[in-house]
C-alpha cells in the first residue's frame, strides 16, 4: 500500500455517543476508522498496530486516562495530520503546540468536520 492510498483515520474520543457520531461522519466522508480509542494507552496501541499509517487523526484532548498530547506528539512526529475536536481545549495552546493542526470545536456540524478532515487528509497526500 502506498502512502497516497492510506484511507485510515485514527479516532481518539472517550465519550461513547460522540465517538459513534464521529465514526459515522468519518466513514460518510470516505475514510475507514481505526478506533475509537478512549484512552492514551488504546491510541498508542493502535498507532503501533498500524505503524502510524493514517490519512489523519481526529483527537479529543481530555481522555479517560489523561490528555491526548503524548499521542499527538507521536503522530505529529510521524507526519500524520492532526484534527483536534474538543470542547475542553485551549485553542491558542493547541495552535502553539501543533501549528499545522486543524482545530474544530466540539460540537461541530458533521459537514464542517468532514470537510476539515478531507483537508487534513489532502495535506498528507500532498506531502
Amino acid at each position: 500500500m502506498t502512502e497516497s492510498a492510506v484511507i485510515d483515520v485514527l479516532l481518539v474520543e472517550d465519550e461513547l455517543f460522540i465517538a459513534l457520531d464521529l465514526q459515522e461522519t468519518i466513514e460518510d466522508a470516505g475514510f475507514r476508522v481505526v478506533g475509537p480509542c478512549a484512552t492514551v494507552v488504546e491510541a498508542e496501541a493502535a498507532i503501533q498496530r498500524h505503524a502510524a499509517r493514517f490519512a489523519a487523526a481526529v483527537l479529543d484532548v481530555r481522555l479517560a486516562d489523561g490528555t491526548v498530547f503524548p499521542v499527538a506528539d507521536r503522530l505529529q512526529a510521524a507526519g500524520i495530520p492532526l484534527l483536534f475536536h474538543s470542547g475542553h481545549a485551549d485553542d491558542a495552546d493547541l495552535r502553539r503546540r501543533y501549528p499545522s493542526a486543524t482545530v474544530c470545536p466540539k460540537p461541530s456540524a458533521p459537514d464542517a468536520l468532514a470537510n476539515a478532515l478531507r483537508g487534513c487528509a489532502g495535506r498528507k497526500q500532498a506531502a
